[in-house]
């Protein structure tokens, strides 16, 4: 299980960089949002446990990946999150709420093993 959570932890800090580097045109200025409340087990969904987990996966293999040029390798990560159904911005927030808050840990864990497994890599730890 330890190892889920360092591929996750691993995934998230490394698209932190790449979701920041992500260039597009600047925005019509606009009136100042409200600061948006960090994520928490409480305000992270089911759906984006499962989200976060997939692009968490996914954005490992990509990091992992030497025939990928690491130029590249940004981009990709970002895409494997919105592919996944979550901004760079919502997975990274996600990411960090769950270095902070065991509870979404574990609910992430848990779908991270069950997608692995189902993929036939490592079999779905039981939890205590």
């Amino acid at each position: 299980m330890k190892l889920i959570g360092t591929i996750l932890a691993g995934a998230t800090l490394a698209l932190a960089p790449a979701a920041l580097a992500q260039t597009a045109p600047a925005p019509a200025p606009q009136p100042a949002p409200q600061a948006q409340a960090p994520a928490s087990a409480a305000t992270v969904t089911e759906a984006e446990v499962g989200q976060f987990a997939t692009a968490a996966l996914e954005i490992d293999k990509i990091r992992k990946d030497t025939a990928t040029p690491e130029a590249e390798k940004g981009t990709k990560m970002a895409a494997a999150a919105t592919a996944a159904g979550l901004t760079a911005e919502r997975f990274n927030a996600i990411g960090q709420a769950m270095q902070a808050d065991t509870a979404l840990n574990q609910r992430i864990q848990a779908a991270a093993s069950a997608k692995l497994a189902a993929a036939g890599g490592a079999p779905a730890a039981k939890q205590p």
